[in-house]
């Protein structure tokens, strides 16, 4: 496994590393280590959530399919309740005619596990003294990454070292540090749930029981998943995964502000909000059209107006002589 990972765990030390270098020119070469050590574990999450922006968009989109049919694949679950074969048949019929996947979902957290399991085996390597990637690169018989690794080993997250983790130290400010950021790392998850399912999803109407119990389970089993094993992770995995849920906190906030599902609450307020402005919900083009009080809502105007909808009759000519 360590083998197949290999290129994996170069290619993140070398972004820290490459982060870190460029901060030198910023705040100087050989100083605020700390500083420069943790913004470069931040800026790795920058990076890799613009990377994973398509990803995210998929998603959405996989979502909303799975939302539209939800009544279908109820209706399936009904007809074939005494054939369990036939009932998975007919989900993957339906998921191939409608060119949807419920795992497309899952894709920003899939995609963003090796980078999550290489950060972790590097800063692990940090802490043991066992470097990996960039770290480790031999040059002519020399390690080019022996002054990195000794100041990354050196970095501090307010006095917590980055590769300490709360079962592997026993100095209380690092375990306090870690418990903090444990509980920040569980809290942003059940804020980022709990928002997805307050302002993003469709009321329930009995169509979408499955997918709201479901999206009730991840509301309350993640954090408690993340604040179990978050005793495991090193200061600078949780750094990186407390800074990835604020992302996708602020992505997923843009998304139901500006194109929320239909028939969720963010997109009734949405709709509320242009019907206040005078727009109009947008047509199958994509257009809005603007509500004109003085031509559309008075029709006794619309002649007036040049802008108005109504063909305007052709004046009749008068006969030559």
């Amino acid at each position: 496994m360590s083998t197949i990972l290999n290129p994996i765990y170069f290619a993140v030390s070398w972004v820290i590393v490459t982060l870190h270098n460029l901060l030198g020119f910023i705040v100087g070469k050989g100083a605020h280590e700390s500083l420069k050590w943790s913004l470069a574990i931040i800026g790795l999450v920058v990076l890799i959530r613009i990377i994973l922006i398509p990803l995210f968009v998929k998603q959405i989109k996989s979502q909303r399919a799975l939302t539209a049919l939800q009544p279908k694949m109820k209706e399936i679950q009904k007809r074939y309740k005494d054939d369990r074969q036939k009932q998975s048949e007919e989900m993957m019929k339906l998921y191939k005619e409608h060119k949807t996947n419920p795992l497309s979902s899952c894709l920003p957290i899939i995609a963003q596990a090796p980078i999550f399991f290489s950060l972790f085996t590097v800063l692990n390597g940090i802490a043991h003294n066992h470097p990996h990637g960039v770290f480790s690169k031999i040059v002519n018989g020399v390690n080019v990454g022996t002054d990195a690794f000794k100041s990354a080993q050196t970095a501090k997250f307010f006095g917590a070292s980055l590769s300490d983790s709360f079962l592997n130290t026993h100095v209380t400010s690092t375990k306090l540090v870690t418990v903090a950021l444990i509980l920040f790392m569980s809290a942003t998850t059940f804020t980022t749930q709990r928002q997805l399912m307050v302002k993003g999803m469709p009321k329930n109407d009995g169509a979408n029981d499955m997918m709201a119990q479901q999206q009730k389970i991840m509301l309350y089993v993640f954090p408690v998943i993340f604040a179990v094993s978050g005793v495991n992770f090193p200061v600078g995995v949780l750094i990186y995964w407390g800074t990835t849920n604020l992302w996708t906190f602020g992505q997923q906030y843009y998304v139901i502000k500006r194109n929320p599902t239909p028939g969720s609450p963010a997109y009734i307020e949405l709709m509320q909000k242009r019907e206040a402005k005078g727009i109009v919900n947008p047509d199958s083009s994509g257009t809005t059209q603007t509500l004109d009080s003085s031509s559309d809502s008075h029709p006794e105007n619309s002649a007036q107006n040049p802008q108005s909808p109504q063909r305007k009759q052709p004046k009749k000519r008068k006969p030559k002589k």
